[in-house]
């Protein structure tokens, strides 16, 4: 095992280069923590790769690995520069190494080991979904333990964060992720690529109270969450309607953002009574489809109806960017930790590996 270079104590602070590949973004970022635990975003530049998948209505993996490859040297440098400084100036390079598109998270891997190799720098290692859950530490100095929910395209999780690198699960989806189901939804209604925007666009101008959606496992025990069983009653209404008309598609994207705002309220608002009103945790929500303003609308009702403190980073934060991916590796420097050069990268990476499998759950869960 190749360790990388070892980290050396910085008395004012640590200086760490972010790099994120998972998916369709290519960003690179300079975040600086203080020893006292407080954070400064220096840059933090995002390239969208919507043009090169648009003709496709979703992310096509290959196309995203190579168009990774082709930005990312001129998106780091872009970081350094408007952050000011060089490699040499840095503490360590975070890169997240999973889950995510393969090919995606071998581009970020392979640059940052590069980078830490020819430089001597610590490589750190992240978990896409930690740098999700940590963000508001980075924004809003929230000390652990907390609740998250994690909400993303790929993941639809409830979590207790009792440290970096400690997270116990207490829900997820048995089947589709909130981000998922947006996604194929507007794909069905022909919204186009990224799903989700499109789909909170046109609910803006729809009646969410047309088309009576079911809202699946709401009122139960358990925290999990399911969205394929909506997904299929909305495909069933636009069958019954064809040919849509727009008053039509708005309507249909309201009624569906208007069930999936009641699961979302209704699991979380469990999660608060069952783990976080003795012990009075804060309430964190992280991931891309955080940025949806009628669902952080929702939340923050749901959380001020049960007493709890809500901490949502910025939308610009809850999708992808290199910011989140530098601060948790700022986290884990800050804890002496670092990674081996010969760190695989990892499709699959739950942040609670432990965790006992949902009923019904498909492997994502």
């Amino acid at each position: 095992m190749t360790r990388s270079a070892p980290v050396k104590s910085n008395a004012a602070g640590q200086l760490i280069l972010g790099i994120e590949t998972t998916c369709d973004e290519t960003a690179a970022a300079i975040v600086w923590r203080g020893v006292d635990g407080t954070g400064d975003i220096r840059s933090n530049i995002v390239h969208s790769q919507i043009s090169e998948h648009t003709p496709y209505g979703g992310v096509v993996p290959e196309i995203a690995a190579r168009a990774h490859v082709e930005a990312l040297d001129g998106i780091i440098f872009a970081a350094l520069k408007e952050a000011g400084c060089k490699f040499t100036d840095l503490d360590g390079v975070a890169v997240a190494a999973g889950p995510g598109l393969i090919g995606g998270v071998i581009v970020g891997l392979m640059t940052a080991k590069s980078i830490c190799l020819v430089h001597n720098k610590p490589l750190l290692a992240v978990n896409h979904l930690e740098a999700h859950a940590l963000t508001p530490r980075l924004t809003g100095g929230i000390s652990f333990p907390y609740l998250v929910l994690l909400v993303s395209g790929g993941h639809t999780q409830l979590l207790l964060a009792h440290g970096v690198g400690k997270y116990e699960r207490i829900g997820t989806t048995i089947d589709d992720a909130l981000g998922e189901a947006f996604d194929k939804t507007a794909k069905l209604l022909g919204l186009g690529f990224p799903g989700g925007p499109a789909v909170e666009e046109a609910a803006k101008t729809g009646n969410g109270k047309r088309f009576k959606f079911p809202r699946p496992l709401s009122g139960r025990k358990d925290l999990h969450f399911s969205f394929s069983g909506l997904k299929t009653a909305l495909r069933y209404a636009a069958q019954d309607l064809v040919p849509l008309g727009a008053d039509d598609i708005a309507d249909l994207c309201a009624s569906f953002q208007e069930a999936v705002v009641d699961v979302i309220t209704d699991r979380t608002g469990r999660a608060i009574e069952t783990y976080g009103s003795d012990k009075n945790l804060p309430l964190v929500v992280a991931g891309g489809v955080a940025a949806n303003q009628r669902l952080r609308q929702a939340i923050t009702e749901c959380a001020a109806a049960h007493n709890s403190e809500l901490i949502m980073p910025p939308p610009e934060l809850c999708t992808d960017n290199g910011a989140m991916i530098a601060w948790a590796g700022a986290e884990r420097l800050a804890l002496g930790l670092n990674d081996p050069l010969d760190f695989g990268p990892k499709a699959r990476w739950p942040l609670d590996p432990d965790a006992v499998r949902a009923p019904g759950a498909g492997v994502k869960a």
